[in-house]
């Protein structure tokens, strides 16, 4: 079925009114986009297990983001290097594969994937900007030994998705220290 073409004008024209209401309405309610994060220092260190996937996603996230990111291989201070304003320390950074599900023969059916994430945030001085705060994110997957080189695709993919989404919940607690 086609459409008459005078209808074709005022078709459109009431999309335009209906796209122009919802952006109006959206922009009245408060709605934006996430910016970029905006950090109270300018300088983190990152100690501890910071050889760990999560923590080298992490330094990349900081540095992304604008902030000099300070390790074990960067001189405490001297030489040009600036001390750090603050200081990260990974206390925790595991994964686990948990067996849930097992059939009648003890043969595995299900598991889950876990990501635990333990970190602390203070200044040079020590004080306490953030204190212990554990991330823990869990994954069920089925499993089945028939397909076992898609199962581990899938088990890598749910990981890296899991460090992605603990990477980007740090880097915004980090952004919500408004003063050191």
């Amino acid at each position: 079925m086609t459409l008459p073409r005078s209808s074709i004008p005022r078709r459109r024209a009431w999309l335009q009114l209906a796209l122009g209401a919802t952006v109006l309405g959206l922009s009245g309610c408060g709605f934006a986009l996430r910016k970029a994060p905006t950090f109270a220092f300018d300088t983190v260190r990152i100690q501890g297990m910071e050889g760990t996937q999560v923590s080298r996603e992490l330094r990349d996230a900081l540095q992304a983001n604008g902030l000099r990111v300070l390790t074990s291989a960067t001189p405490a201070s001297g030489a040009g290097v600036p001390a750090a304003q603050a200081i990260l320390t990974v206390l925790v950074d595991q994964r686990e594969r948990v067996v849930v599900g097992q059939t009648a023969a003890g043969q595995v059916r299900e598991l889950q994937l876990r990501t635990r994430f333990v970190f602390r945030l203070r200044t040079p001085t020590d004080k306490i900007l953030i204190d212990d705060v554990e991330m823990l994110l869990e994954r069920d997957i089925s499993f089945n030994e028939t397909q076992v080189l898609a199962k581990d695709a899938e088990e890598a993919m749910l990981y890296r998705d899991m460090r992605s989404d603990i990477v980007q919940q740090v880097v915004r607690r980090l952004a919500a220290v408004k003063s050191l």
